[in-house]
């Protein structure tokens, strides 16, 4: 049985055609939100006080109860970020950021609290240094529509939320996670007032792109969240994350340096503003050379200057060994990647340019490079240089993670795969099935035009339908279907069964299992770290 389709939900309550005002009693206080097109939304609520001051790089704390009605419809302040790539596609404003930025954001069709409707968390990505749960990428009016409470949340970003102090003060041991903290502390919220805004806190699944599925990933090897979500859809990130605690030690040695600060008293004292410019120092460094970065640290993550930590305490030191010994034991799981991820990070940097260079490059990410190629060009008879290192660094990143945590998790779950293939044609075809292209078709958002930069104006309207609805569907039952999607089994059927999500999806065993196989032989071995060529 594939459930209701979300189609078919009609709320109990008749909502308001235009803006109007709806307020809902929660646990902590009123809100006041507005009812737009026809979802309630509570924007910028606050989940945890506010992480200034004595609280900077510390762990979240509950926010206190209110007295009165909370005015909840306009967005919160996001977190202190840097300009990113992505807003400039939009060509809005940049939001406005703030320390005190832990807010979370509710759309429902029925605030009442008999309604029970399963719930959807959104962990917002952006490589752990940008993004919001207010971008416009994440409207939640659409899955509110279709029978389901959307919740969206931002978190500490960047130094804020991801460096490690353990190095200056023991006691500080953990900070590199406060970030995975703030999500953390999020879900609690959900599972006490979601009751509030018609949601059900028995049906809760969290999904995330990017850093966010990175997130998640994590939050399924978390002891501390337990019995928060019952289900999760990770789309392009996996648990292989984490930093060691070595590894987080020495990027916040780098990072003091480059803020020029010499001791704990100073990183308090210093201003929002020359933290970021430390980090945007950092992270030019590394996105300017991400090969080179991994070289010289012998993780492919390496390039984003800040990400959660496996410190033993918070996230296991083996996340990955943690889930596949059950760690989220009945936690179904959607997971996939897209065909381009590269695209989108080779935007940023010049292909090799010739086969001499592709080789160079592959040499810092396998043991074995003409192994290696051999299998990607068999695969991709044409392929360019370009394409052969994009569908590398694509597996190395994305794909060959999120199939390890896919296998991990399948003994203890229903775990479903999919590979995203349908190719943008925006910005003359560059950017094809790149990081994070399925967004607005999750969403359901193909046709809002701020989103036609990057999907184009013409993106298919039948596989955003499906798509969002398999989503609700998974969130509903554990099952991703839709009446215009294939049977969709389980990864560990036979065959390798994977949703190859197109303008005409289709069910495919193992795509690409040769060069996804490759990754477990011996060739494949990240080289040990050594220095960078002169």
């Amino acid at each position: 049985m594939l459930g209701p389709s979300p189609e078919c939900y009609t709320p109990d309550m008749d909502a308001p055609d235009t803006e109007t005002h709806v307020e809902v009693s929660t646990p902590s206080g009123s809100l006041r939100g507005r009812w737009i097109d026809g979802a309630a939304r509570f924007a910028g609520i606050p989940f945890a006080a506010s992480p200034t001051g004595a609280a900077r790089f510390a762990p979240p704390v509950r926010a206190a109860p209110w007295d009165g009605v909370r005015p909840a419809e306009s967005f919160g302040a996001v977190a202190p970020q840097n300009p990113s790539m992505m807003e400039a596609l939009f060509g809005g404003e940049a939001e406005r950021w703030d320390e005190d930025c832990l807010r979370l954001n509710v759309w429902t069709p029925d605030p009442s609290p008999t309604a029970r409707l399963p719930v959807m968390v959104w962990i917002h990505g952006g490589g752990f240094e940008m993004g919001s749960g207010s971008s416009p990428l994440y409207d939640g009016t659409a899955f509110a529509r279709n029978g389901v409470v959307l919740v969206t949340l931002n978190y500490r970003l960047g130094a804020f939320g991801f460096l490690e102090l353990g190095g200056l003060d023991p006691e500080l041991t953990g900070s590199g996670n406060v970030g995975l903290l703030d999500q953390v502390t999020a879900l609690e919220w959900v599972q006490e007032h979601i009751t509030a805004f018609g949601g059900d806190p028995d049906e809760v699944t969290v999904f995330g792109e990017s850093a966010g599925a990175m997130s998640l990933s994590l939050l399924l090897a978390m002891p501390a969240t337990a019995g928060l979500f019952h289900r999760a859809i990770a789309q392009s990130g996996a648990a292989a994350a984490a930093r060691s605690l070595g590894a987080a030690m020495d990027d916040t040695r780098e990072f003091m340096a480059a803020a020029g600060l010499e001791d704990l008293a100073a990183l308090r004292a210093a201003s929002p503003e020359q933290l970021l410019a430390a980090h945007a120092a950092m992270a030019s460094e590394r996105t300017a050379d991400p090969e080179g970065v991994i070289e010289r640290t012998g993780n492919p993550l390496a390039f984003l200057a800040f990400r959660p930590v496996a410190d033993g305490t918070i996230v296991p030191e083996d996340p990955l060994a943690a889930i596949a010994n059950g760690a989220a034991a009945e936690v179904p799981l959607l997971i996939g990647t897209n065909a381009e991820e590269w695209k989108l990070f080779a935007m940023m940097s010049p292909p090799p340019a010739d086969e001499a260079a592709l080789r160079q490059r592959a040499e810092v990410v396998v043991t074995d490079a003409d192994a290696a190629l051999e299998v990607y060009r068999a695969e991709r008879a044409g392929a360019t240089v370009a394409d052969l290192e994009c569908a590398l660094l694509t597996d190395l990143v994305f794909r060959i993670p999120a199939a390890r945590l896919a296998a991990a998790q399948a003994p203890h779950a229903p775990v479903h795969e999919y590979l995203w293939r349908w190719a943008s044609p925006a910005w003359g075809g560059m950017i094809g099935a790149a990081h994070a292209i399925e967004i607005p078709f999750v969403f359901d958002l193909v046709e809002d035009h701020r989103l036609h930069v990057f999907v184009g104006p013409e993106a298919p309207r039948s596989l955003a339908r499906a798509t969002h609805e398999a989503w609700i569907n998974f969130a509903r039952t554990g099952r991703p279907a839709h009446r215009s999607l294939p049977e969709w089994p389980t990864v560990d059927g036979p065959g390798r069964p994977v949703m190859v999500l197109d303008t005409q999806p289709e069910l495919v065993e193992d795509p690409h299992g040769r060069s996804r196989a490759f990754w477990d032989t011996p060739a494949a071995a990240l080289p040990h770290p050594r220095p960078v060529r002169s």
